[in-house]
């Protein structure tokens, strides 16, 4: 099964939790949105080798962001397919920076300004971990767990594309899916006569991937240029049971890499294994004393500063399908921590996550030895009010109560002597703050009313992702409000090998935001 089967009793709770259109502006803003969605439809299937041929196009131009040559190619082409549609483009240069593609659209009459935001850059890859190569876009029949097997892309006036096929190829989910859903989008709206109701500006950011680093800078230089009601962001997936979801935050992150110290070479373990300290044992009661099994956090202060959940956020929770059950027979657990506590509710909640740990030698390759260090890898999920630096200075702080000297610096043997345990920390550069937009603001419930006449039901609204963007230099540098609307599968396998993007997803990302483009500016904000 590609998807997650919802429950028949969930799919009626669907519609009694659906809003009642409250104004003769909404009622004729869902007929006129019942029409669109028709010609949208019909645009998109009749022009299907186009556009995925164009998508292919893109996604076949590697796109990590230190690969500088690459990413102008990527922005260069983003610039021609905007102008090709009749967009005023250009790059938001910074020197040093990957450039960030602007496009604008101004609609005679608009009152309301929106930014669209996507990121074209992607992540690393290790291509033999790939069924086939990440920048050589590989359309097949199902999903690669299921058998699928490559199919030939379309051509023009070929046949029509299963929905159910996926298109595999680095960042084909996360996140070009996205720019090339807005840009068919626009095409559609053009063909069926019709103009969007907003003004629009695009912003494709090439750095996202590597921490937006130079984005804080490019929205501040630009302010002006990018002023606007409100910003949809484009990225991350749909929800699990296959629903369009609306999500109006994301999580903070911060990592670390530890690495604690034994013995400065190799002892062999039977002289030495209940005499020297075990770096291993050492780092795995390190991460015990950290977090327990049931994912609390065990670091003094880490909950000092988590916002509150609002009664707001807890109804949304409450109306999300039970989709647990579910998951967990998909991914083959027996439990989930939090005593079982639904997933919706616990990425309200900050998380210590161990991405991987490095001692010594198992299988044929272990040996009778006790290796001279342990290294762990980290992520804190963070929500609002907890910040990276303040998460950083605590962790360090349960560091030296639990008795080690923590420094950034290269451990010499000197070091070693000096101190019976040391930890040397070294935490990523940035990292971003958790944000979240108040669900009660005029302009959500004017974009949850366009997107449900878009998709012809109510979307799923949640206050948070559980992944982590950089929704708050949005909010700092240009003072908007932040709201994703994400089409990519959730079995999209981003970040990882063979990252693919389930076609009708693509299909319904343009449905989605062709209606938002043309009813946001005339549904009611209130």
């Amino acid at each position: 099964m590609n998807y997650l089967t919802i429950p028949l009793a969930i799919a009626l709770a669907a519609q009694l939790v659906a809003p009642s259109i409250s104004s003769a502006q909404d009622a004729s803003a869902a007929r006129a949105s019942t029409a669109l969605r028709t010609a949208v439809r019909s645009y998109r299937a009749a022009h299907e080798p186009a556009i995925l041929q164009e998508f292919a196009s893109l996604l076949a131009i590697p796109n990590v962001a230190s690969d500088h040559a690459n990413i102008r190619r990527n922005a260069d082409l983003l610039v021609a397919m905007l102008e090709r549609r009749g967009v005023d483009a250009r790059l938001l240069e910074l020197e040093g920076a990957s450039p960030a593609v602007f496009g604008e659209i101004k609609v005679p009459g608009a009152t309301h300004t929106v930014v669209m935001y996507a990121h074209y850059d992607g992540q690393p890859v290790t291509p033999s971990q790939w069924a086939t190569p990440p920048w050589s876009p590989t359309l097949r029949d199902k999903p690669l767990t299921d058998g699928g097997v490559p199919i030939p892309l379309p051509a023009d006036g070929g046949a029509r594309v299963d929905g159910e096929a996926r298109l595999y190829a680095r960042s084909a989910g996360d996140d070009k899916a996205s720019i090339v859903a807005m840009l068919t989008a626009l095409d559609a709206l053009h063909a069926s006569g019709r103009a969007p109701s907003v003004n629009i500006k695009f912003l494709f950011e090439g750095e996202e991937e590597a921490g937006s680093t130079h984005l804080q800078q490019i929205l501040e230089r630009n302010r002006d240029a990018l002023s606007s009601d409100v910003l949809l962001l484009g990225d991350g997936p749909v929800h699990q049971s296959g629903r369009q979801q609306i999500l109006l935050g994301v999580r903070g992150v911060t990592s670390l890499e530890l690495t604690v110290y034994g013995a400065t070479r190799a002892l062999h373990s039977g002289h030495y294994g209940n005499w020297a300290p075990n770096a291993g044992v050492m780092l795995a009661n390190l991460i015990a004393s950290m977090r327990d099994d049931d994912g609390h956090i065990r670091i003094a202060g880490f909950y000092d500063d988590v916002r509150p959940v609002t009664a707001a956020e807890r109804k949304a929770i409450a109306l999300v399908p039970p989709i647990d059950s579910a998951l967990r027979r998909s991914f083959g657990l027996a439990r989930t921590e939090a005593n079982d506590a639904p997933l919706a509710e616990r990425l309200m909640s900050p998380a210590l996550n161990v991405r991987g740990i490095s001692f010594g030698s198992v299988g044929p390759e272990a040996a009778n030895a006790i290796a001279t260090e342990a290294h762990a890898s980290f992520d804190f999920r963070l929500v609002p009010n907890e910040t990276p630096e303040h998460i950083r200075d605590l962790v360090n702080a349960h560091l030296r109560k639990e008795g080690y000297f923590v420094t950034a610096d290269s451990v010499t043997t000197e070091i070693r002597l000096a101190h019976p345990k040391v930890a040397r920390v070294e935490w990523d550069g940035g990292g971003y703050p958790a944000s979240r937009t108040d669900m009660d603001l005029a302009v959500v419930h004017a974009v949850v009313r366009a997107a449900t006449n878009a998709m012809g039901e109510r979307p799923i609204v949640l206050p948070t992702m559980g992944a982590s963007a950089p929704n708050y230099m949005f909010e700092r540098a240009l003072h908007v409000p932040v709201i994703i609307l994400p089409i990519a599968n959730y079995d999209d396998n981003q970040h990882a090998a063979n990252e693919n993007l389930r076609v009708q997803n693509l299909w319904d990302g343009v449905e989605l935001y062709a209606g938002v483009m043309a009813d946001l500016g005339r549904v009611a904000w209130r």
